[in-house]
């Protein structure tokens, strides 16, 4: 597995469940942790490491404890508005205001296949939106505000020419 950055194919493909809580599933969500450590995250889509399926894993804390893997995740519930600076692994470097929930309900299974049922508010709902609009191809550039767009177009430019 390796990380993904715009405009690669499979941050755009369509995901599928997760059916199978075995191994293979455990090995893979080591990776993605040990990706999103190595880059300074503080979460990582499946799709980000071009695995089409949907499952995130995050830490808004950065502490070894708070470490969470959201296998299926639905967001039943949104609550406020609040706006707040985001960034993404997928697009380095480049960070722009995102309005988002400041309140969610999420329904999600962990890595044994039992389902939860929580409320996050404030950053952690910030990151767990950011990463579940992987699992629906929405990137960060469609969630920029016109004058982000432009005021960021040279590095995506950048990035769209490293990839090409």
């Amino acid at each position: 597995m390796e990380l993904v950055t715009y405009p690669h194919p499979a941050l755009l493909e369509k995901t599928r469940a997760v059916d199978s809580f075995d191994a293979e599933l455990r090995a893979r969500v080591a990776e993605m942790f040990r990706i999103m450590r190595e880059f300074k995250g503080v979460g990582l889509a499946a799709p980000q490491v071009a695995w089409p399926v949907r499952l995130l894993v995050v830490n808004p804390t950065g502490e070894p404890a708070a470490d969470e893997v959201l296998v299926n995740p639905v967001i039943k519930r949104k609550r406020g508005r609040v706006a707040g600076e985001e960034g993404c692994l997928s697009f380095p470097g480049i960070f722009v205001q995102v309005e988002r929930a400041k309140e969610i309900e999420v329904e999600y299974f962990d890595l044994d296949g039992k389902k939860h049922a929580e409320t996050r508010t404030d950053f952690p709902a910030r990151v767990i939106q950011h990463e579940v609009d992987h699992l629906e191809s929405i990137l960060l550039v469609h969630r920029m505000s016109p004058a982000d767009r432009v005021r960021v177009k040279r590095d995506l430019q950048a990035l769209v020419q490293k990839g090409a």
